[in-house]
């Protein structure tokens, strides 16, 4: 089957038309809807006054958005999830989300349209593959994590069955925090999965990479064979050397879709390697680049001694990155990973980001960061 990547962009702005509204005039709508008394969320409302200037006015285009510095995610933490609700939606249903804590205390987020976002977002790239629709298996994190809730999302768009696992990501990263293991609760996970497997015939495997890893060891017979026709993965990384192998010993016949991204982001898409070539600036032997698509939010790679200069393509540096949802903004935060700054693919008309990685500050990891099996 040819992979109809041809119109991917235009298939994404007719469903999501949002996605077609330049950046700088959806910048201007952001700041109406989460600074004007009517719509703004009770966070971002107490902290107008203290600015020093005014989003409503001073903020004429997403280059504007530097006005607000960089944003302490600690303030997140910090903050009750019912302040987070745009009073624009006081009168919509709502839920709260909760990152995985890979640096520090986890931070609360609302859901009230993101979600549909991205689950739009996600089908249509399924289905540009040729593996939209069947059952899911999803051994992926529950409970407050939006990752579990996506993932029923997506199923439920063409009325799939979830089959999903016992996870929580925390206990495992308290377990490395007080110097004890993963592997324990990691054969908890693999083995909940591997029934499931055996059980059932689902198409769709969505894990970490890291999980993805760990059962691809213990599977006694080829992925393939149990029906999964492609395996969506997101949170965790893994190397070039070991996703070479997952690709050569035990994905044949199996699509490997990965996403760069978290919680308060989003999904940064997979980029392969075409027969256009792949993203300027992707290094040699890396295959792939991620892009998220603009206006909802933006990806910036940047000089780690200089936060407000963008890297050139090709270059590595710190991943900054700006939410502009009317669920959540977050101007300017800068993340726990470094990337290479790759240009426009042939399937996303925008900059990228590629060979991802912990971001180190003299030589050492971020000391905070702690990824576990999420």
């Amino acid at each position: 089957m040819t992979t109809a990547f041809d119109t991917l962009t235009g298939t994404l702005r007719s469903r999501v038309p949002e996605l077609g509204v330049d950046l700088d005039t959806w910048t201007r709508r952001m700041m109406r809807w989460h600074f004007a008394p009517d719509t703004a969320s009770p966070f971002w409302a107490a902290r107008r006054a203290t600015l020093g200037f005014d989003p409503l006015k001073d903020v004429d285009g997403f280059a504007a958005l530097e006005l607000f510095g960089l944003f302490d995610k600690a303030e997140l933490r910090a903050a009750h999830a019912r302040d987070l609700l745009p009073r624009g939606y006081r009168d919509r249903p709502f839920r709260v989300f909760e990152t995985g804590g890979t640096t520090g205390a986890p931070c609360r987020i609302v859901n009230v349209t993101r979600l549909a976002y991205d689950v739009e977002i996600y089908r249509t790239v399924l289905e540009a593959r040729g593996v939209a629709g069947g059952d899911v298996l999803a051994m992926t994190p529950g409970g407050p994590h939006a990752y579990g809730h996506f993932v029923e999302g997506l199923a439920d768009s063409w009325r799939g069955a979830v089959h999903a696992i016992d996870f929580d990501p925390r206990w495992v990263k308290a377990a490395l925090r007080a110097g004890g293991e993963a592997d324990a609760y990691t054969a908890h996970l693999i083995d909940q999965t591997l029934a499931l497997l055996a059980a059932e015939r689902p198409s769709l495997l969505f894990t970490t990479a890291r999980l993805l890893l760990e059962l691809a060891m213990r599977l006694p017979r080829p992925l393939h064979s149990y029906g999964i026709r492609a395996v969506c993965t997101g949170g965790t990384s893994c190397t070039a050397a070991e996703a070479a192998f997952l690709r050569q010993e035990h994905l044949r016949g199996v699509q490997w879709i990965d996403t760069y991204g978290n919680t308060l982001v989003g999904h940064a898409l997979q980029a392969d390697v075409t027969d256009d070539g792949a993203a300027d600036g992707v290094p040699a032997g890396t295959g792939h680049s991620y892009h998220l698509p603009p206006p909802f939010a933006v990806l910036k790679v940047v000089d780690p001694g200089d936060p407000w200069r963008e890297v050139a393509v090709g270059e590595r540096g710190r991943v900054r990155a700006t939410t502009l949802l009317e669920d959540l903004f977050l101007p300017n935060l800068l993340e726990r990973d470094s990337a290479v700054r790759t240009g426009p693919h042939p399937w996303f008309p925008w900059d990228g980001v590629a060979a991802v990685r912990p971001f180190q500050e003299d030589g050492e990891a971020c000391a905070e960061a702690v990824e576990g099996v999420y």
